[in-house]
């Protein structure tokens, strides 16, 4: 039996044994991170389209409010009404009977509280000075238009732009935020 136990021990192929390394296994490094790299920026984009989509398609809501906040929203401006009497001005048309009546009222922001405001129109000026600087300014720019500029389409818009300028530009003290037409009446 003996016998028959190394003829097969013979006829089995001998157990190799592995030779075990200490080397790892090296990765070739730039063509993976370009790889990883460009994964990114693709699924970055791909996202970035597909959000951009959404969003001009209007499948998102999206409040106003929040995407258009500003720091004059945190704190509103307070302003108040200041209605001037009819101005009545002869303009500058080359027949020279041409004429406009106007009523005008201003909203003009307040500066600061009360006590700041009642200081500084008392060393400043009082508020007839301030309604005569204000008519006076408006005179001087609705003498120099023309019957025509007035009726245009956009005529009242460009006036009401040059006043509040005019408006700014000689009266420093007071912030112009809007300006109302209560009558436009043109005469040719």
């Amino acid at each position: 039996m003996i016998a028959q136990t190394e003829s097969i021990m013979a006829t089995t192929p001998p157990v190799i044994q592995a030779k075990i390394t200490s080397d790892p296994v090296k990765l070739p490094l730039m063509p993976l991170l370009i790889a990883v790299v460009l994964g990114v920026v693709i699924a970055t984009s791909g996202v970035g389209g597909i959000v951009y989509y959404l969003l001009r398609a209007g499948k998102v809501p999206i409040r106003a409010a929040a995407a258009t906040s500003t720091p004059s929203a945190a704190a509103p401006l307070k302003t108040h009404m200041v209605a001037l009497e009819p101005l009545l001005v002869n303009l500058a048309d080359s027949s020279g009977s041409a004429f406009l009546r106007v009523g005008l009222t201003l909203e003009l922001a307040d500066s600061g509280d009360g006590n700041q405001q009642k200081k500084s129109t008392e060393s400043k000026s009082t508020p007839k000075d301030t309604d005569a600087a204000l008519r006076d300014a408006a005179l001087t720019v609705l003498g120099r238009e023309t019957s025509e500029r007035l009726l245009a389409p956009e005529g009242k818009e460009i006036v009401k732009k040059e006043l509040k300028d005019a408006l700014a530009k000689r009266n420093s003290g007071v912030k112009v935020v809007d300006l109302f037409f209560t009558d436009f009446l043109v005469q040719r």
